[in-house]
């Protein structure tokens, strides 16, 4: 399915399990760049980072500071 996000840079909270995940995997399938912010940064979250089309933040967001 062509989405139109090539080129195109999305933001995913949550990306190291479930949800965040699998929506990281799809955005990155459709060309899209993303950042992906998660707590614990786990090794699936990794091995996307390492083929350049994921930027993994480790980040708290439940935290003041985490924002």
């Amino acid at each position: 399915m062509e989405l139109g996000f090539k080129s195109k840079v999305a933001v995913v909270t949550g990306a190291s399990k479930g949800i965040g995940l699998a929506v990281t995997k799809a955005l990155v399938a459709e060309g899209a760049r993303v950042i992906a912010g998660a707590r614990d940064v786990g090794s699936e979250l990794r091995s996307l980072a390492e083929g350049g089309a994921v930027d993994a933040v480790s980040i708290d967001l439940a935290t003041p500071g985490g924002p």
